[in-house]
């Protein structure tokens, strides 16, 4: 018959086995020595010491969150010892750190259906040696200076850089802890549509009274009577009586977007086109930038 302590036994000789073959390791060994917690305790951990080891010496020859080897981006994996058991927790590393106190200004900014990579959109990353963007810096750098209630439309050539000179306004803004929301307005009324039993009503209220709004590449979509009457009249409306800042960027002048905003699918609807365009006069400067394609 087979005793409960054989099989005791026989599991710490495997630990044992397991734990002396990793010692071979010099990272292993060298890693393990710095924990100074007895042979007997941290053979019952061999794998995962393995992994943290692992781990540990990839942080060592890290340069960046870019080249991060970790499981987790930015942590590493490290154990502690307590008592005669060991935990492990994930630790951020000093680029993590960094990193989060460098965008600590993002959580004032919030994107829908927009690139992470605006992130980085800042004012010292602008150039401002381009005659052609001259009338828009000086406007969004007065803005920045002094904030009002009195927004942007921005209106110029695919390309020229309207979208990341107001999220760069945007960004400069968040750090002095004004909120602000950039939505990409094609993508964002896809995206309602995908959301009436969600957080539709949710994304509507924020939209309407977050303090700076960008209503980025109007024009760009299919109009319909829902998508004009139903969401962008009623942002716009709500706006406007709460005196909250809103910009707009479209490659359509405000004339173009009114006669875009009027042709649905049930026609020529120039009166309700009209009363779009009356709101966004009322809660902008209009602004036309041709420039050199900054994506080319």
């Amino acid at each position: 018959m087979i005793r409960l302590s054989d099989n005791i036994k026989c599991d710490m000789d495997d630990l044992k086995k397991s734990y002396n073959e990793a010692l071979k390791n010099k990272e292993f060994k060298d890693f393990i020595s710095k924990l100074k917690s007895d042979d007997n305790i941290l053979m019952k951990y061999t794998s995962t010491l393995e992994e943290c080891s692992c781990e540990y010496n990839n942080c060592l020859n890290c340069k960046g969150l870019k080249e991060c080897q970790n499981q987790l981006i930015g942590y590493v994996y490290l154990p502690k010892v307590v008592g005669k058991n060991i935990t492990f927790h994930f630790k951020p590393c000093k680029y993590k750190l960094n990193n989060d106190k460098k965008y600590a200004y993002s959580k004032n900014v919030k994107y829908y259906n927009l690139p992470k990579s605006y992130l980085d959109a800042t004012w010292d990353k602008v150039d401002k040696r381009l005659v052609s963007r001259k009338e828009t810096i000086i406007w969004l750098n007065n803005f920045i200076n002094n904030p009002t209630n009195k927004g942007l439309y921005l209106t110029g050539n695919f390309g020229c850089g309207k979208t990341f000179l107001v999220v760069a306004t945007f960004n400069e803004l968040a750090k002095k802890n004004i909120k602000s929301a950039v939505v990409f307005w094609p993508e964002f009324l896809r995206d309602l549509k995908s959301s009436f039993e969600t957080d539709y009503e949710e994304k509507i209220e924020y939209v309407k009274n977050v303090p700076l709004l960008l209503i980025d590449d109007l024009g760009a979509e299919t109009a319909t009577p829902w998508s004009r009457d139903e969401i962008l009249c009623p942002i716009l409306q709500h706006r406007m009586d709460n005196n909250l800042a809103t910009f707009i960027t479209s490659n359509l002048p405000i004339d173009s977007l009114e006669q875009h905003l009027s042709q649905t699918k049930d026609g020529v609807e120039l009166i309700k086109a009209k009363r779009i365009i009356e709101r966004i006069k009322y809660l902008t400067d209009e602004i036309e930038m041709i420039s050199k394609n900054m994506r080319g």
